[in-house]
């Protein structure tokens, strides 16, 4: 990566950081001097990036990131990008890690909860000024850490600024998700269209229920993406969801005449009736029997 861009070596061959300073108006490009030239990467290591990005398009897999100004990107291991007529103005930072610079802290299981890695359909995060400046902050301690002559403390420092600066991003997420409202409700109201679609061509009869990954890809977003959005909007999970689609479907079957608790749990996509049995009365509080008699009570 060091190569690429035309810098010094690293300080330490599992991790870096870079911060790049322009003046007033001066812009920085990416990758070839060519700006019509994509440049085409995959990387061993996490990465985030600080850019104030002005022009050209990132590809993260098959899909972009929205480069608006103030954007903070995460990017996990082994996945590819393809950077095109990427520009960027003001102060920038790039910070890039190896798995295995985690060995021994908390970072190493800690790193696989922080969603935001996994993101890549328009999910970078945009910052207020006082978010920027706050990162910002993080960002020069770790640099300041970086080039200070490493010794036996340094990476415990480093780590302990890398795990603020992860629990800030994360913070920042979850506000970005409350205040996208509108987006998270159209992505619901998708989701459940989907379902209905899914229901209705008889597909959890032919295919079985439908899973998480599944349903984002008909979406266009990660999995992590999606079951983030569902839970702010509707404070339950997408299995929750798909669970609750399923027992008011089978609320309806399960009164249908001539149609068995057997017949209704295959119908579902539940292999076994006795699991469809299970979950039913974990969500409603009764057995598929006792539903149909209370109802035939009524």
């Amino acid at each position: 990566m060091h190569k690429q861009g035309n810098y010094p070596p690293p300080e330490n061959p599992l991790f870096s950081i870079l911060h790049t300073k322009l003046e007033e108006g001066e812009i920085k490009r990416c990758g070839n001097d060519e700006p019509s030239e994509p440049v085409s990467v995959t990387n061993g290591f996490y990465g985030i990036s600080f850019k104030n990005i002005v022009s050209g398009e990132i590809l993260y897999g098959r899909t972009k990131y929205d480069c608006s100004n103030g954007t903070l990107i995460f990017t996990a291991p082994d996945q590819k990008m393809v950077y095109k007529g990427i520009a960027f103005a003001s102060e920038a930072f790039h910070i890039a890690f190896h798995r295995d610079y985690l060995n021994g802290s908390v970072l190493f299981d800690k790193i696989k909860k922080y969603s935001f890695f996994d993101y890549h359909v328009n999910e970078a995060l945009h910052l207020s000024p006082k978010e920027e400046e706050i990162l910002k902050i993080i960002c020069r301690n770790i640099e300041r850490e970086y080039n200070n002559n490493q010794d036996e403390f340094s990476k415990d420092i480093i780590l302990s600024y890398l795990e603020t600066l992860l629990k800030y991003a994360d913070r920042f997420y979850k506000r970005q998700f409350l205040n996208r409202k509108d987006i998270n409700q159209a992505l619901y109201t998708r989701f459940k269209d989907i379902l209905d679609v899914y229901f209705d061509a008889n597909y959890f009869q032919e295919k079985g229920i439908p899973s998480v990954e599944w349903l984002a890809s008909q979406l266009g977003v990660s999995q992590r993406y999606m079951s983030d959005t569902i839970k702010a909007e509707t404070g339950k999970t997408a299995v929750d969801q798909i669970n609750m689609y399923l027992i008011e479907e089978a609320k309806s079957l399960l009164l249908t005449p001539n149609t068995s608790i057997a017949e209704t749990a295959y119908r579902l996509g539940f292999e076994y009736p006795q699991y469809f049995s299970r979950v039913f009365k974990k969500k409603t509080g009764m057995s598929p029997k006792e539903y149909i008699d209370s109802k035939m009570l009524n």
